[in-house]
């Protein structure tokens, strides 16, 4: 494992962190998908003994069941071979003594006396003005600092440029800070400026979605064609982000065990200035083709879901972007499959509330059902 400057922070982190938003799962008994609890502690900890020392949890990951099966991971020695990060969930605060009620709730999930690492989950302009600003929750945290529950703070962020620089510049405390970045979002959200803006300030920069949500793991036929085949594309991903002086960590979700072997494998051979000028180029024009194929910037980070409807959300716009991606027929066939179309979204706006990638979600079910209408009448 290869081992990187975390900012001003003097601990030393490993290039690749476990990111524990999509766990494996598997069906209950009442055919809803939970944690595979059995194999993700056995994930966790096969990462760790490996060098990973960054585990990444959050509040809502698995319906609110991630943060107990990391805590369970950690035991028997574990949690003294890695640091901990988790999130507040801001959407869910509406009163200064909010912040102190769910951090306590997650230090008993976790079953911790402290976290490393304590985020202000999702950040946007509106959550910055009228969450952390107006409960004050800046100097709660650094209560909660003082108290020992948590050692670092810092903030994930989602929304644009401007948004990110009036967070990094609103409080001279951050200690680090997670965006998502890629090949594909360096002009997006914070930016590639914006990274090195906070790297400059001294924070240390997590870096989450460097495959944005798997699509660069299994990119469009386009997108893979203009890759080198001498790396897979989920390498060439993670070394656009591990090639930046800039990064102190990158966060992979990881589902299965092969997923995690192979990622580790990779990591195993990072180094910052690994990438040469014609990958930096081909990578480039790897993003230009990908931004002409697709129609909506989804992750699948499922915040959106359930949806109180039924819909499928994540579902429906895979199948959408399938539509330039592959093909109508198999976008028509895996829309199909869904027991719940777009047709049956009631506009109630929830969904859009919580997106990260702030997705118009109601407008573009507007969109997807003309779409798939003009379709079958052909």
């Amino acid at each position: 494992m290869q081992y990187r400057n975390f900012g001003k922070i003097d601990k030393k982190v490993s290039a690749l962190g476990f990111g524990a938003m999509r766990m494996p799962t598997i069906e209950n008994e009442d055919g809803k998908k939970v944690i595979d609890q059995p194999e993700a502690i056995k994930m966790i900890r096969y990462a760790i003994d490996q060098g990973i020392n960054y585990v990444d949890t959050a509040f809502p990951y698995h319906d609110g069941e991630s943060e107990l099966v990391v805590g369970k991971a950690l035991k028997d020695g574990y949690r003294e071979r890695t640091m901990v990060a988790t999130k507040s969930p801001l959407w869910e605060i509406h009163s200064a003594e909010d912040f102190d009620r769910i951090l306590d709730e997650q230090l008993i999930k976790l079953d911790m006396d402290y976290i490393d690492f304590y985020l202000m989950h999702a950040c946007d302009r509106d959550r910055w003005k009228n969450v952390i600003l107006k409960y004050g929750l800046l100097e709660r945290a650094e209560a909660a600092k003082a108290a020992g529950k948590i050692r670092y703070l810092g903030f994930s962020f989602h929304d644009n440029a401007e948004a990110f620089m009036t967070i990094l510049n609103g409080y001279d405390k951050w200690d680090f800070c997670q965006i998502q970045m890629n090949y594909i979002d360096v002009d997006n959200q914070a930016t590639l400026k914006g990274m090195e803006e906070a790297a400059k300030q001294g924070l240390g920069v997590i870096i989450m979605e460097p495959l944005l949500g798997g699509k660069l793991a299994a990119p469009p036929i386009g997108v893979k064609n203009a890759l080198d085949a001498s790396k897979t594309p989920v390498e060439w991903a993670l070394d656009f982000m591990w090639n930046r002086p800039e990064v102190s960590v990158t966060l992979s979700g990881m589902s299965n065990m092969e997923q995690l072997k192979e990622n580790l494998l990779y990591a195993d051979q990072s180094a910052i200035g690994m990438l040469n000028e014609k990958d930096i180029e081909m990578l480039a024009k790897a993003k230009e083709i990908y931004d002409t194929m697709a129609l909506v910037s989804c992750t699948k980070c499922e915040y959106c879901m359930p949806c109180p409807f039924g819909l499928n959300i994540p579902g429906i716009f895979e199948a959408y972007n399938a539509t330039v991606s592959k093909g109508m027929k198999k976008a028509v066939n895996l829309y199909q499959s869904l027991e719940i179309l777009a047709d049956d979204c009631k506009k109630c706006h929830k969904c859009e509330k919580v997106c990260p990638q702030a997705i118009p979600i109601s407008e573009v079910m507007d969109a997807i059902k003309e779409v798939f209408r003009e379709a079958d009448a052909q």
